[in-house]
């Protein structure tokens, strides 16, 4: 049986964070989907089509790993591409709670899925995307927490006007 893995997150811009977990955990599972989410609840930079060009862009070199957008229920895409691992990643405590009440949701509309956790390595914990946006909108040089591809995507987002 090989191992699927869901690796979901509204990725607004994929992190150096998000990079490392990649990186890790394509290591461990046989298929590593980075599920790119449409979440209509959050106010995106970029819109979903240049998020998941932009995770495809940083990605490239990995074999296993395919990036798709969803907008469904989590536990139905992981059904439909065939998973049975979701991946979370927990940056600090603060984070635990939430991805706990997540992941037991999950288990109980979907036993047959586990949630596994991972930590990013300390340099990285304490980037986000939302941190990552605001300095990059407010002119700072976000250029040592992403990809140069999202780096300069974030430049062209900066120039206009919000």
């Amino acid at each position: 049986m090989s191992i699927i893995a869901v690796y979901p997150g509204t990725f607004d811009p994929i992190t150096a964070g998000h990079m490392d977990l990649i990186k890790r955990a394509a290591r461990f599972y046989d298929r590593l989907v980075i599920a790119v989410a449409d979440n209509r609840n959050k106010n995106t930079l970029f819109t979903l089509e240049e998020r998941i060009a932009l995770v495809e862009q940083v990605l490239e070199e990995f074999n296993n790993v395919e990036v798709r957008g969803f907008n469904t229920l989590l536990v139905d895409f992981v059904h439909e591409v065939g998973g049975n691992v979701l991946l979370r990643g927990l940056r600090a405590v603060s984070d635990f709670e939430y991805e706990f009440q997540l992941a037991s949701m999950n288990r109980k509309l979907a036993p047959e899925i586990e949630t596994m956790f991972m930590t990013p390595a300390e340099q990285y914990a304490f980037i986000s995307s939302s941190l990552v946006k605001e300095v990059s909108v407010l002119g700072g040089d976000v250029s040592e927490f992403v990809h140069p591809a999202v780096s300069k995507a974030l430049k062209k987002k900066s120039l206009k006007p919000l």
